[in-house]
């Protein structure tokens, strides 16, 4: 009878933290500074940007990745390096739209996760949002073709993971938020390196060659992209101080 019940007792208990909060926190003029505060130390303050500018640089991996499987291409691994550069490998045809999606997705990627995290964490859904990122990152591990890489994912995930099981809803709420604002700012950091140093081998140069469309072009749709991002957390910060 034990052995039958512990299973079904855990169960129950996974089901429980992945549900959405019963009543949404609220983040207030107090949790808005705390959020700005930790998101501020954690990009300006060298020794945590250098390790969350690799959380950044995941994202933007598997942004290819996501994006590459949704347009029909198959996903076979990626390497994170401790520069912030990295590749995700995609297998499918050399040219047409597919690719082109593929290797456009990964600078607004980080932008646009962050974004959604800042608003679902708004609405209560911070447990889902956490449940769904700590699986991916568990699905993740099977394409991870390096020793840092691997470090990076597992890192990730226990830390996603310890905020899932044992964070409170007020505590993830504020920490996901934070985490939003940070892949925003990160996005913007990452972005603004390649603009300001081109490189053959960067992501819009690849898509210039690809289709001839010049490599300012698809900066520029970086921007807007990462620009529609910022306005959407910048309204629901908003929210809070107009509340």
């Amino acid at each position: 009878m034990i052995a039958y019940r512990l299973p079904v007792d855990l169960l129950s208990e996974i089901i429980d933290r992945a549900a959405p909060a019963g009543v949404t926190p609220q983040l207030g003029l107090p949790g808005l500074a705390v959020v700005l505060a930790l998101a501020a130390v954690a990009i300006t303050w060298w020794p945590a940007w250098r390790v969350l500018r690799l959380v950044v640089a995941l994202v933007h991996e598997l942004g290819h990745a996501v994006v590459g499987v949704l347009s029909g291409r198959r996903f076979t691994g990626f390497v994170l390096r401790s520069d912030m550069s990295g590749h995700a490998i995609t297998v499918g045809p050399a040219r047409g739209p597919g690719v082109v999606a593929t290797t456009w997705a990964g600078y607004p990627a980080p932008g646009v996760l962050g974004a959604l995290l800042v608003w679902l964490a708004s609405v209560g859904w911070s447990a889902p949002v956490l449940t769904l990122l700590v699986l991916g990152l568990l699905v993740a591990l099977v394409f991870v073709r390096s020793g840092l890489t691997l470090a990076i994912v597992l890192g990730t995930a226990v830390a996603l993971g310890s905020l899932w099981w044992w964070g409170d809803d007020s505590l993830q709420h504020h920490l996901v938020a934070t985490l939003g604002v940070v892949l925003l700012i990160g996005a913007w950091r990452h972005l603004g390196t390649v603009i300001a140093g081109p490189d053959r081998s960067s992501d819009p140069s690849a898509l210039a060659r690809a289709t001839g469309v010049p490599v300012w072009v698809w900066q520029g749709s970086f921007v807007l992209v990462l620009a529609l991002s910022t306005w959407v957390v910048v309204a629901e910060l908003l929210t809070v101080l107009g509340g």
